[in-house]
């Protein structure tokens, strides 16, 4: 049971913490995995760091990015 959990790029940016336009970057320079193009794209949370919320303070903390692939730069 090693199936993708695809979502589209607003529901990553929620589930991330991070705008929209940062999980489109991410996708480009070969960080996570694009599923489809246009605005049928998904992409698979499983690559993503989930943002957490203190409950106490309500602080939150968003994940390290996802790691360049070997010989590319980012944008």
């Amino acid at each position: 049971m090693n199936r993708p959990q695809l979502v589209t790029a607003a529901d990553a940016a929620y589930y991330t913490g991070r705008p929209i336009g940062t999980i489109w970057r991410w996708g480009s320079e070969g960080r996570i995995t694009v599923h489809g193009s246009g605005r049928n794209a998904r992409y698979d949370l499983r690559e993503l760091d989930r943002k957490t919320v203190n409950p106490w303070t309500g602080e939150v903390r968003i994940g390290q990015p996802p790691k360049l692939p070997a010989g590319a730069r980012a944008a």
